[in-house]
């Protein structure tokens, strides 16, 4: 590698990189510029850390709350939707969401056609539990094993038994976890983030508009072509918008 070369390469990796404490130093200035009132400063801080790899709930709740202090709605739901997907929870993050809904223009009216049932069941059962349940019960059901291998004739029948049984309550929880998984990769969720989002009958400009939508509805990517995208709202109605229009939960 030549030094010209060398030089670029660091010269990126410095761009692209934060230490730990510098991404915390960042992070307590985005904060102290929002409790300012400086809106825009502390979402080009946030911004700045979402864009290096950094994340976590509490950085897209507080980059959420700084949109809807802007006045950016589409944005703000969609940090918000993104802040329980990284596992964020809680009073705080529950009442600004639905501050943020509250102020959306589009009311959906009517009711969707019922979920696929491997839909409703992941939707019933909390992931974290899942993956807990699945890896404790197969771990504890291995090392039971392991130790009836390691124990005298005669006295390990209750280790065999037990491990046994644990290792069977563990493939229930594994499928489960599998569902999970699968459902996780295959259901596209996304918010409005455009003005006016238009939904045709098929991915063509010169296509009817069916309906329109604006910024913070939740829909449901259904699959995409070109630079179009179907979406789905949530009374199952249908129609193909631009792409550019909506944002991956």
């Amino acid at each position: 590698m030549s030094a010209i070369t060398a030089i670029l390469v660091a010269t990126l990796l410095g761009q692209g990189y934060y230490s730990p404490e510098e991404a915390q130093a960042l992070y307590q200035q985005a904060n102290e510029s929002f409790y300012k009132q400086e809106y825009v400063a502390a979402q080009e801080g946030y911004e700045k850390l979402l864009s290096r790899g950094f994340g976590g709930p509490d950085l897209h709740y507080n980059l959420g709350t700084t949109y809807l202090a802007r006045g950016n709605l589409g944005y703000a739901i969609l940090s918000y939707e993104r802040a329980r997907k990284a596992g964020g929870e809680g009073p705080d993050l529950e009442a600004n969401l639905a501050l943020a809904r509250a102020q959306q223009l589009d009311k959906v009216v009517g009711t969707a056609p019922e979920e696929p049932f491997l839909q409703r069941v992941v939707a019933a059962t909390p992931g974290n539990l899942v993956a807990w349940v699945f890896l404790g019960t197969w771990l504890a059901g291995f090392a039971f094993l392991l130790l009836f291998r390691l124990m005298r004739p005669g006295q390990r029948t209750w280790a065999a038994v037990l491990g046994g049984v644990l290792v069977a309550a563990s493939v229930p929880s594994g499928a489960l976890l599998a569902a999970h998984v699968w459902v996780h990769e295959t259901l596209q969720e996304a918010v409005v983030v455009a003005p006016t989002l238009r939904a045709r009958e098929f991915p063509r400009d010169e296509a009817k508009v069916s309906f329109e939508v604006h910024p913070g509805l939740k829909v449901r990517v259904m699959e995409e072509t070109g630079r179009y995208v179907r979406i789905r709202l949530p009374n199952g109605l249908e129609g193909w918008a631009e792409r550019e229009g909506v944002a991956e939960i």
